[in-house]
């Protein structure tokens, strides 16, 4: 069972909305792009006013506000976001070299999977392990992810151990080409962006980058992570739990809860949101 439509976001979900996840982005963004039409799709998209490595500003606000709607907004917020989404995503298909269409619900359930994964780890990262029945309200509340665009309530594996089995297989299918992985690569080490941007936080942005990747999508991408990579990573997610203890809940949110309030001002000006 999915959440109601009105219902107020559970404890766990709001402690796993934290502004710290940032530092996970990338990771979570290869994630969903490892199913090799996303992939594509994305990386070569003719539509620029999409793309991070055209509009970086833009398409962080878009990502950031759909995450803090999903799982924050009420249904009439979810369904404004929806329609704009959607308005963008009907330019985004294409029929080679690798068939893709961003309405494909079957694609949108995995990058809502990799969505959920990701406030699941945070979580445990900042946490530690949820109760099974903190661990069972997250993930009925995750569904969201998928029902703020075309995936139906159905389509959500009914509960933890079916989601399991859906990812283990999805596991199966994640594939990378040329395309695709110089793309992802590119992004883990920056290169999409300014040389300055790269030169200050490339070498940092890929050890964070990999270090929240599981390790199927670090040997897709062709990286090699060792037993001191993971000491030293463990050493930073002890650091980061320490941060976020220390920092009062409306700066935890931020900048979620600042997107949730653009975007609410933005509807109220009918103004677009993506």
């Amino acid at each position: 069972m999915t959440a109601t439509a009105e219902e107020a976001p559970p404890r766990v979900v709001l402690d796993s909305i934290s502004g710290l996840a940032l530092a996970a982005a990338a990771s979570n963004v290869i994630m969903q792009l490892s199913r090799l039409p996303i992939g594509h799709g994305v990386a070569e998209s003719t539509v620029d006013s999409g793309r991070v490595d055209k509009h970086p500003i833009k398409r962080t606000r878009t990502t950031l506000s759909y995450i803090a709607v999903s799982m924050l907004g009420s249904e009439s917020e979810r369904l404004a976001m929806r329609n704009e989404v959607n308005r963008a995503h009907r330019h985004v298909r294409a029929k080679e070299p690798v068939p893709y269409n961003a309405f494909d619900r079957d694609l949108q359930l995995w990058v809502a999977a990799c969505l959920y994964q990701g406030i699941e780890m945070i979580y445990t990262v900042l946490y530690g392990e949820p109760s099974e029945a903190q661990a069972a309200e997250m993930y009925r509340y995750g569904a969201r992810f998928g029902t703020t665009l075309q995936v139906t309530e159905d389509m959500w594996p009914a509960d933890r151990d079916a989601f399991e089995d859906y990812w283990q297989a999805g596991l199966a299918k994640i594939e990378m080409d040329d395309v695709t992985r110089t793309y992802l690569r590119d992004l883990t080490e920056l290169r999409l962006f300014p040389a300055p941007l790269r030169w200050t936080f490339g070498r940092s942005h890929r050890f964070l980058t990999l270090g929240f990747l599981p390790q199927p999508f670090r040997e897709e991408l062709g990286y090699p992570w060792t037993p001191r990579d993971q000491a030293r990573f463990d050493r930073f997610t002890r650091l980061l739990a320490l941060a976020n203890r220390a920092l009062p809940r409306p700066a935890r949110e931020f900048p979620f809860n600042l997107y949730l309030h653009d975007v609410r001002r933005r509807i109220r000006k009918n103004r677009p949101i993506v």
